[in-house]
């Protein structure tokens, strides 16, 4: 660590408005780089470098990575311990990238996402999915928790649908609250997303599956019937193979997949 470093670790204030916690636990830094195993030759993108715990290690193994941070002071940090041979730097707002620009070859997205942009984000990143090999974020266990949730829990939800749809999940670990400084006031997760491949995908058009999803989950405690009456007719429900009666927590991803084919051939 440079002198540079270490005084911009002490003198840089995490920032409330940018959801900054920042990583320092050297153990779980290993954890998670040795979970993505970044290779030289891989485009590895990483969200919110922040003061380069991962960033470093990533460089270690990859030789290079490209990063996005919207923190002009981090940034400026970034650019001082890093050359351009080892980092390109993105400064600005990842919710608001073109990831069309970015996506030039298969990437491997890693970051430890502020929890206030993690929704946001994941259903950001699902357009592009065809275009990454695989994402390792770490997040609030909650959000991870519906994530993974199967069918039939209170936490099993749209998030858990969507992403279900279009990744393989794996929750790898739990990172305390002690991991980060300022310690956040929740149990953070690493979980990993691999999408899936075209031949894994069912045949259904992706926008009226999302249509379907969120008016079902947008009043989880009525039933299907009420829920999608604007879309689906008790009759189309029930063509769908899905009962008009039940909920949404309890259908699975295939039983959404019936039910926007349905919509769509409408």
């Amino acid at each position: 660590m440079t002198g540079d470093e270490r005084l911009h670790r002490v003198t840089h204030r995490a920032r409330r408005r940018f959801g900054q916690n920042f990583l320092h636990d050297a153990s779980i830094v290993a954890r998670i780089v040795d979970a993505v195993d970044p290779r030289p030759g891989q485009t590895i993108v990483e969200i919110g470098p922040g003061q380069a715990a991962l960033t470093g290690a990533l460089i270690e193994r990859a030789g290079h990575v490209n990063a996005i941070e919207i923190d002009r002071d981090l940034a400026a940090m970034l650019r001082k311990r890093f050359n351009p041979g080892q980092l390109t730097l993105t400064e600005g707002d990842v919710l608001e990238l073109d990831w069309n620009q970015l996506a030039t070859a298969p990437m491997r997205i890693v970051g430890n996402l502020p929890y206030n942009i993690s929704t946001p984000l994941l259903f950001g990143l699902w357009p592009i999915a065809d275009r990454v090999i695989d994402q390792h974020f770490m997040l609030q266990k909650e959000v991870v928790d519906r994530m993974v949730a199967p069918p039939g829990g209170k936490v099993y939800g749209r998030l858990s649908v969507m992403l279900q749809f279009r990744y393989r999940l794996s929750k790898l670990f739990d990172v305390p609250p002690e991991a980060f400084k300022p310690a956040p006031k929740v149990t953070s997760s690493v979980v990993r997303m691999q999408p899936r491949p075209p031949a894994e995908l069912p045949d259904v058009d992706a926008a009226g599956f999302a249509r379907v999803v969120a008016a079902a989950f947008g009043q989880r405690r009525k039933t299907l019937r009420n829920a999608l009456g604007e879309l689906l007719g008790a009759s189309e429900i029930a063509a769908a193979g899905v009962d008009s009666q039940a909920r949404a927590e309890t259908l699975g991803v295939l039983d959404f997949v019936a039910l926007a084919r349905i919509l769509v051939r409408k």
